[in-house]
């Protein structure tokens, strides 16, 4: 069993303008955190800390920065910083959620992710909280809110309980129409699933006895998300194959990919494009990433994708991904050929030498379409 602690932490961006419902979302999910070690950094704007104050439950770590926006205060090798104090082994985090300024640029805050030089974590996406009831008017006064919906994940349509059916309605058309391919939820009282953003612990903390109490241990279970139903906002799509998948194709699916398919996660088996490694994956919006493994021993070889978004059509995807399998290259000699062609057993093997050499090539190109987005020892590791 793999060691606990020891993969990238995802690092979630947790964004939205003023008065959206961002810390009322935070507090719902360290609340129901699933038994999740959870690290946050507070970014508000202005010297006292209200939101830094109103989170709720201290809950692994929690950094506080202050003082400005985030991405206008520090630079991406000051964030590696505050990464760096909740990267620790000893903290021991599953899971890191960044909480915007209200003013912030929630795509320089991604950029600097991206450009941070700690191999201990991974972007875990952007989600973009929109407050449903106040939309049309705080998008009269701040165009740019179409800017941040654009390079958002997942867009949070919160406050729904304010809108009435018909209002509710237009403020999504909206804001699906700003976000692209971004999925939508809606909410009421910033009550999401937290398995959209991070996934469940595998065990209790070996330290149960001896951490601190957080918050979700102070709220009874009756409480806790179960009653919600948040599930239904979204669908989740499960896929497994014993054949190897073509890396042609598969890229060509992930590139592709439709709206609202926020999160793809799992391990991919090419086969003959490398025999000695599976390649787990991870997709949150539009970012990806493949990082290869090694196969563990006794395990059967095969592709288990779990795919999850809001208004995806689950039939098409498994089509799709059913076509990204290889074929079968087993069919008996001569089989497919013009009867009216005789080949001699030297013709037949030069014919098939070279089928095999053009396959090669072919595969070794298609994995290439893989390789791009494999973190290379010398990408900022250190």
């Amino acid at each position: 069993m793999t060691p606990p602690h020891t993969s990238q932490i995802p690092v979630v961006v947790l964004a939205g303008f003023l008065g959206s419902g961002k810390t009322t979302l935070l507090n719902h999910l360290l609340r129901n955190r699933s038994g999740n070690r959870i690290g946050v950094i507070v970014n508000d704007f202005g010297s006292i800390e209200i939101d830094a104050m109103t989170v709720a439950g201290q809950v692994g770590s929690t950094v506080s920065l202050g003082n400005g926006c985030l991405c206008c205060a520090v630079d991406a090798s000051e964030l590696d910083t505050f990464l760096e104090t909740l990267t620790r082994p000893s903290a021991r985090l599953d899971v890191i959620v960044i909480e915007a300024s209200g003013l912030a640029e929630p795509q320089e805050l991604v950029r600097m992710l991206l450009a941070s030089d700690n191999p201990h974590i991974r972007y875990g996406g952007l989600v973009e909280v929109v407050d449903a009831a106040e939309f049309p008017a705080t998008r009269a006064r701040h165009p740019e809110i179409d800017r941040h919906l654009a390079v958002a994940d997942l867009i949070v349509l919160n406050k729904t309980d304010r809108v009435t059916e018909a209002g509710l309605s237009e403020v999504r058309r909206a804001v699906g129409e700003a976000g692209g391919k971004a999925a939508v939820i809606g909410a009421a009282y910033g009550r999401i699933d937290p398995e959209l953003l991070f996934d469940p612990a595998l065990g209790p903390d070996e330290d149960d006895i001896a951490r601190q109490l957080t918050f979700e241990d102070l709220v009874p279970e009756a409480d806790r998300l179960h009653e919600a139903h948040l599930h239904a906002a979204y669908e989740s799509v499960s896929f497994t194959t014993e054949l190897p998948l073509s890396p042609r194709r598969f890229m060509e699916f992930l590139d592709s990919r439709p709206a609202g398919l926020y999160r793809i996660k799992g391990f991919a088996d090419f086969g003959a494009g490398d025999r000695d490694n599976r390649y787990a994956l991870h997709a949150v919006g539009r970012f990806l990433r493949f990082v290869p493994q090694a196969w563990p021993r006794q395990e059967p070889r095969r592709t288990q994708l779990v795919l999850i978004g809001s208004g995806i059509d689950a039939e098409a995807l498994h089509k799709q991904l059913e076509g990204c399998r290889e074929e079968q290259r087993n069919a008996p000699d001569g089989q497919g050929q013009d009867p009216g062609i005789i080949r001699t057993r030297q013709d037949t093997d030069a014919t098939r030498e070279r089928q095999d050499a053009g396959a090669a090539d072919e595969l070794e190109r298609s994995m290439w379409g893989v390789l791009r987005y494999v973190r290379q020892p010398d990408d900022g590791a250190r």
